[in-house]
């Protein structure tokens, strides 16, 4: 098995044990990053080749002296360039922010270097993280490594497709309506979202507060727990940090899911635009679960259905809030004008891209003087009504599943020029970020050769039962060690955008 074919806990432990270098792995995995970029346009900065050496030469000189191995020593991380990265730029995929360079980590960059990570490179996402595609980037589009046609799922498509591709062994993303759940399904590859404020936000830029959180991308169940283990936990940085205290996500893996009830969600398997294969790949995974020992039942979710027109209310509106900071005064881009009203528009105008003028101007709208009540505070009790029935549900359920997409990966341009086709591929994930609960996505088949996800939710603060439902489903199933081909990234059709 070549190198960068590992998963991270098999990089960790082979390195901690000293039978491999962090260097060779670096190495390995440079040159397979090498290998798939062009073609798949996963990163916006990929660290240069020494950057990545010397962080792997200090994690071994680190062992050499007899320290203990972190976590994720010598593991080779990408990082969604929407979080803050000292001495290297955080462009959000905005021509606003193309030269930004923070002048600090994030908290959970800084988590990660502790734990012995060697971060690779900055990924490509949805400018600001609004879209569904990766095509909103404002620099070129990501491609998926299963199709190089077809979308790799956004926002956090380059970590997505950086993971599945081997480019990196591990990857930071963030989630505000499904966007690492989502790509997670497309790329089949594992993606995580913790319970709101489990995982510090310092040092993310945000796009909607109240949604927004980070969470892994990985090969499998155990590299998505190593990850958590060392991001989560309390942050006197973030206001909104959660004071529980972390479980121990390793040890959960074992636990099974014999006893466990799990409810299928009708309004989720049967939504407008989910695909009929799709829903069948899902339940055939919850037919799996049930086999392991789970109770699985029907259940229902009535408001589930309006959790889409809520959150595209809710989050635009945040974000004309704060997005409102970037007006060429304090940082970024700058275009000059007769004054300083000019000053802002044409910043703004030259700035964002449509999908961000958009989504601030919907949010706009929807904070307005007489449309407030209308609009916004509607969509708020409406996720009110989305979180009471999520309680309601986890009193008679440990779990609930669903497809993670509608659809697998689609064609690049298919959607580009129609918002609500684009939109509606969050349905499945945008009621978990309004509830503010833990949500993952692991692999549960292929559909014409692409893969599909299952999404599990569980009641907030308990990623350990998720996890391990998870991993039980990962040990009955092979889906999680498929791995698109080398030659098909390479050579593949010049089709698409």
């Amino acid at each position: 098995m070549n190198l960068h074919e590992l998963t991270a806990h098999e990089v960790r432990n082979r390195v901690a044990r000293r039978e491999v270098s962090a260097e060779e792995v670096a190495r390995a995995f440079l040159e397979r990053r090498d290998a798939v970029e062009e073609r798949l346009q996963a990163f916006i900065t990929p660290l240069d080749a020494e950057a990545v050496l010397s962080q792997a030469r200090a994690v071994d000189e680190a062992l050499a002296r007899g320290e203990s191995a972190g976590l994720l020593c010598g593991v080779p991380v990408a990082v969604k360039d929407n979080i803050c990265t000292a001495g290297l730029r955080t462009t959000c995929a905005s021509r606003l922010l193309a030269d930004w360079v923070p002048p600090y980590d994030a908290t959970v960059v800084r988590r990660l270097r502790r734990a012995g990570a060697v971060i690779v490179g900055k990924t490509n996402m949805d400018e600001f993280a609004m879209g569904s595609s990766t095509e909103n980037s404002a620099f070129f589009p990501t491609r998926n490594p299963w199709d190089p046609r077809r979308v790799p799922g956004g926002s956090s498509g380059g970590s997505a497709a950086a993971v599945a591709a081997g480019a990196a062994a591990l990857a930071l993303g963030s989630d505000t309506g499904g966007s690492i759940r989502q790509p997670a399904a497309l790329c089949g590859v594992v993606g995580l979202k913790p319970t709101y404020g489990r995982v510090s936000r310092y040092g993310l830029v945000a796009f909607a507060s109240s949604l927004d959180q980070i969470g892994p991308l990985a090969r499998d169940v155990t590299d998505a727990a190593l990850a958590l283990a060392v991001i989560a936990g309390r942050d006197p940085l973030d206001a909104t940090s959660a004071p529980e205290p972390p479980g121990d996500y390793l040890a959960a893996l074992e636990r099974g899911v014999r006893g466990l009830r799990i409810g299928a969600p009708r309004e989720m398997f049967e939504a407008e635009g989910v695909d009929p294969a799709v829903r069948d790949l899902t339940v055939a995974a919850l037919e799996t679960l049930a086999e392991l020992g789970a109770a699985v039942e029907e259940c229902r979710l009535p408001t589930a259905t309006a959790g889409l027109d809520a959150y595209y209310i809710v989050a635009p509106a945040e974000a004309s809030s704060n997005l409102a900071r970037y007006d060429g005064v304090r940082y970024g881009l700058r275009v000059p004008g007769a004054d300083i009203v000019e000053m802002f528009e044409r910043t703004r105008g030259r700035g964002f891209g449509p999908e961000v003028r958009r989504r601030i101007m919907l949010g706009t709208f929807a904070l307005s003087a007489g449309y407030y009540d209308a609009y916004y505070r509607r969509a708020q009790q409406v996720r009110a009504r989305i979180r009471r029935e999520f309680e309601e549900a986890f009193e008679r359920f440990d779990l609930l599943a669903s497809p993670t997409s509608p659809t697998v990966a689609f064609p690049l341009g298919e959607r580009t020029a129609d918002p609500l086709a684009m939109y509606a591929s969050d349905i499945c994930t945008v009621t978990a970020n309004l509830a503010g609960i833990p949500a993952i996505s692991l692999p549960c088949g292929f559909e014409g050769g692409l893969p599909a996800g299952l999404q599990l939710m569980a009641p907030p603060f308990q990623e350990e039962r998720l996890l391990a439902a998870a991993a039980a489903y990962e040990r009955a199933t092979g889906w999680h060690r498929r791995r698109p081909p080398l030659g098909l990234i390479a050579s593949a059709g010049e089709g698409g955008a």
